[in-house]
């Protein structure tokens, strides 16, 4: 089947909000520089949720499409121009890509952005040559997703956005590493190079923030505050390391920043927003301590939201940054993390919350929508 098209099943979007539709599609083989891989183990991320729902903005929405961008697999063909891959490797996608040789992948520790596969919600399509390697039975284009499209037996991608992995690690895990644990992870140990000793408040305890908490405990950070709406989340959150847990909603008497910094002494040395809500990122702002506060921005906001600040806050010595897969250049660094993961250092097992065949897809898509799942895990 190497070099020819291949008909598989996917779980394709032809409406926002419409249930996917699991059916035969034909996928292309790799053009230069792409790979395809048989897709074995891939979850739902809160983006994807987001997409399907219609929630971004209309110039994103592309139909019908193949979302999905957390994910395993193991490459089946190898367009030509590839070096570092091979058939048969073990690798995860990444929706944020390294190139390795522009001036971004060049630079060491300023930037993991590349300048042509970094994260692009508006293109549909494979960057070669702008055309797509899904198809319908009928023949129709199919869009691709931010680089990656998983949910669907077989995909291409462009190299740049594979990194193979330690073969003997294990696979559904390492489906973990696409976005929401590295993503949190990193936020943690790249952007805000959190110490020992230092504290911590974490506002949404979804994957990513859950994802944070497990980064700041690595670290071994003193005090590290969940803050979620849900009250379930508690239970998960000290499993996973959480000192302290604020429901807002039962904050009466006072703003939530003003009990954090309460809490506190004045205010945590970090906060990391994870939510995507905008009266959420202003009270993560004003929960840090003044001086040296730093914010840092996980959740996905849709335009034409902006900051809910006034410059001059900023002379209050707070900082306010934000943070794309958690500042690790995916090919350069992303083995790393995943044999960390594999020695057991940085804990996987608690983020997979349903494991369902691909096939009851919709069901684990309505799981997170409900706020019941942190990741479901489908086996292909």
């Amino acid at each position: 089947r190497h070099g020819r098209p291949i008909t598989c099943k996917a779980a394709v979007a032809y409406a926002p909000g419409q249930p996917l539709v699991v059916e035969d599609i034909v996928v292309d083989p790799p053009g230069s520089s792409e790979v395809r891989v048989r897709i074995l183990f891939t979850s739902i991320c809160h983006t994807d949720l987001s997409a399907w729902q219609g929630e971004t903005n209309p110039e994103y929405q592309m139909f019908p499409r193949i979302f999905g961008h957390e994910a395993a697999g193991i490459v089946e063909s190898v367009g030509d121009g590839v070096a570092d891959l091979a058939v048969g490797d073990r690798v995860v996608p990444v929706f944020n890509g390294e190139c390795g040789s522009c001036g971004c992948c060049r630079s060491t520790k300023r930037t993991n952005l590349c300048e042509k596969f970094r994260v692009n919600p508006f293109r549909g399509t494979m960057i070669g040559d702008g055309a797509t390697r899904f198809r319908t039975a009928e023949g129709k284009p199919i869009y691709h997703f931010i680089n990656t499209s998983t949910f669907t037996e077989y995909t291409v991608l462009d190299s740049a956005c594979v990194v193979k992995i330690d073969p003997t690690a294990a696979l559904d895990k390492m489906s973990l590493l696409s976005c929401g644990v590295s993503t949190g992870v990193g936020a943690v140990w790249n952007t805000a190079d959190v110490q020992p000793q230092e504290t911590v408040a974490v506002f949404g305890l979804g994957a990513v923030g859950l994802a944070v908490v497990e980064g700041a405990r690595a670290r071994g950070a003193s005090r590290i505050i969940g803050v979620d709406v849900n009250p379930d989340k508690r239970i998960k959150g000290e499993k996973i390391g959480i000192t302290d847990f604020v429901n807002p909603s039962e904050l009466l008497d006072k703003p939530l920043n003003e009990k954090i910094k309460e809490m506190t002494g004045g205010g945590v040395d970090y906060s990391f927003e994870c939510a995507g809500n905008l009266e959420v990122l202003r009270e993560a702002f004003l929960s840090t301590h003044e001086g040296w506060g730093l914010t840092v921005v996980l959740g996905i906001h849709y335009s034409p939201k902006t900051l809910p600040l006034h410059p001059m806050e900023l002379f209050h010595g707070r900082r306010i940054v934000g943070s794309v897969f958690g500042d690790f250049k995916p090919k350069t660094q992303l083995p790393f993390l995943a044999t960390l993961s594999h020695n057991g250092e940085l804990k996987l097992d608690e983020f997979i919350t349903h494991r369902m065949p691909f096939a009851d897809i919709n069901e684990a898509l309505r799981l997170l929508a409900d706020g019941k799942s942190l990741r479901c895990l489908l086996h292909l």
